[in-house]
């Protein structure tokens, strides 16, 4: 019977805990990236989506029927495999070679090709559905609001900033973090490509060891966590707005 002191050996060695966690580290800022960009990117999409100029919305509409109609690993593949063809051999051979970002003491390097197609791909694949919800919110602002910072002489662009998107924005907070959990899950396609993110990781470590509940289990659980704690912050900032609303009414 092996000893207790022995539990975490014989559940899985520390040289493949040390892969999963790296791979989830590279999880973890893959998907903060992508949640960054695609928020960003999802509000010109949306105010593109609800723009008076016909070609907006039309350019609005077909990049959401390319993206949201083609499987996202295609899409992924497409931006490994295919794009690389149609760039001059300089520009592959400066993205493919390591580059310092910093002073040596932070040790930042260039990522590699594999994460930045991945993460190309999960950005665009995703502002489409961030979009979605992002315009969902603004055709909630109520009109009279609007109506009120025109009469007030705000200029469109402020009303933009201070009155519609961050309302809009408060309002899909819940499913603005259902689409980002989406994201943390579908880093997991970067595996595809060569990404080392956590599954690739997990894929490594069982290929290796042939522990495949060990692995897995702790991949699961890592997984979950990640979930959990957006689903934590999304209720904190839910309950903060209710909150908000609460101190205004009583104000």
């Amino acid at each position: 019977m092996t000893s207790f002191s022995h539990w975490p050996d014989a559940m899985l060695a520390v040289k493949y805990w040390q892969w999963l966690l790296e791979g989830w580290s590279i999880t973890i800022f893959a998907s903060l990236l992508v949640m960054l960009f695609s928020t960003a990117l999802g509000m010109l999409f949306a105010l593109a989506r609800n723009a008076a100029a016909l070609p907006l919305r039309w350019a609005a509409v077909l990049y959401l029927s390319v993206f949201r109609n083609t499987p996202l690993l295609v899409q992924l593949f497409f931006w490994y495999f295919g794009v690389p063809g149609l760039l001059p051999t300089e520009w592959m051979t400066w993205l493919n070679t390591a580059h310092s970002l910093g002073p040596e003491a932070f040790h930042l390097r260039w990522p590699s090709f594999e994460f930045l197609s991945a993460c190309l791909g999960l950005v665009l694949y995703s502002t489409a559905y961030v979009g979605e919800e992002i315009r969902a919110g603004i055709q909630h602002v109520p009109r009279s609001q609007v109506q009120a910072a025109q009469s007030l002489g705000m200029t469109h662009w402020q009303l933009l900033r201070f009155i519609v998107l961050p309302q809009a924005l408060a309002r899909v907070v819940s499913p603005l973090f259902g689409q980002y959990m989406n994201i943390v899950k579908n880093t997991s396609l970067g595996m595809a490509i060569g990404m080392a993110e956590l599954s690739y990781r997990a894929r490594q470590a069982e290929a290796e060891t042939f522990q495949s509940f060990q692995v897995y289990g702790i991949t699961t659980a890592l997984y979950i966590l990640l979930i959990i704690a957006l689903e934590l912050l999304s209720q904190h900032l839910q309950q903060r707005r209710r909150w908000g609303r609460l101190q205004l009414r009583r104000a």
